[in-house]
């Protein structure tokens, strides 16, 4: 008998840092099991990966912002034993708008799926993992975890990103299980396009990573038993400087340099 593979479950998978970590994956030979709600990316990015690697990329069309639809990605991992990874990477941005002025039902899906979802995928896949005595949760947070924001809840629920990996590698370190908030800055993917942004946009002036190249710092990072991978120098900095300054002079900056932004 053959020995069956390891796999990897990656959510938000569709494409951007989601996509990059299916192909490091599957080129490592892992089997891939990838969640999203695009099922014409899913599909093409499945027959790829397999064809490409010999591995076995499967998918399920879940939007995990909906309570009966992320039990099914639950069961999936407990049912799944020689899942060996987990990367939470399903999230959307937020909207700038005063956090009065953007409907509470926005709010509370930001929550389900950058937090929630988070929470019960994690959770679904410890006993496996402990069982084994090894295997890896990257939790996709962000550089604005260390900053404030106009987008009050995309910044608050990737603080809990934050935290909640630290908590997890905190009692899981010493038992094999590696554990990462990877926190992006600008990267190149179609997150902005989805806000709205259309190509020529200023935004797209700024120095934007790759998502291969933040998925290849993370794994990096991952092997020297980093927490916190915050790809690129420049991110690296500006998350020095968020956490360091102290707090009333970091708000005062912030806010002078987004009322900037706004009168752009």
């Amino acid at each position: 008998m053959t020995k069956s593979r390891a796999k990897a479950l990656i959510t938000g998978a569709s494409s951007g840092i989601g996509a990059a970590f299916a192909r490091r994956f599957a080129n490592d030979g892992y089997d891939l099991i990838l969640i999203g709600r695009r099922e014409n990316l899913l599909e093409e990015l499945c027959k790829e990966l397999t064809e490409e690697n010999g591995i076995n990329a499967d998918y399920m069309l879940i939007d995990l912002g909906k309570e009966n639809e992320l039990k099914l990605a639950e069961a999936r991992i407990r049912n799944s034993p020689n899942l060996e990874i987990l990367v939470n990477n399903a999230g959307f941005g937020g909207e700038s708008r005063s956090f009065h002025k953007v409907a509470i039902e926005n709010h509370v899906n930001m929550v389900q799926v950058h937090n929630i979802a988070t929470l019960k995928l994690t959770h679904a896949i410890i006993p496996g993992l402990l069982a084994k005595g090894k295997g890896v949760i990257i939790n996709v947070s962000s550089l604005a975890s260390f900053t404030p924001s106009p987008s009050a809840m995309y910044s608050a629920t990737k603080v809990f990103l934050n935290y909640f990996s630290e908590s997890l590698d905190f009692s899981l370190r010493d038992k094999g299980i590696k554990i990462q908030a990877l926190c992006p800055g600008f990267t190149i993917t179609d997150f902005h396009k989805k806000l709205g942004y259309g190509s020529d946009h200023p935004v797209y002036k700024r120095k934007f990573m790759t998502a291969e190249k933040v998925v290849g710092t993370s794994l990096k990072d991952l092997k020297k038993g980093k927490i916190y991978s915050i790809p690129g120098f420049r991110n690296k900095f500006l998350a020095f400087f968020a956490r360091n300054l102290p707090r009333k002079l970091r708000i005062t900056i912030y806010k002078k340099m987004f009322s900037k932004r706004k009168k752009r």
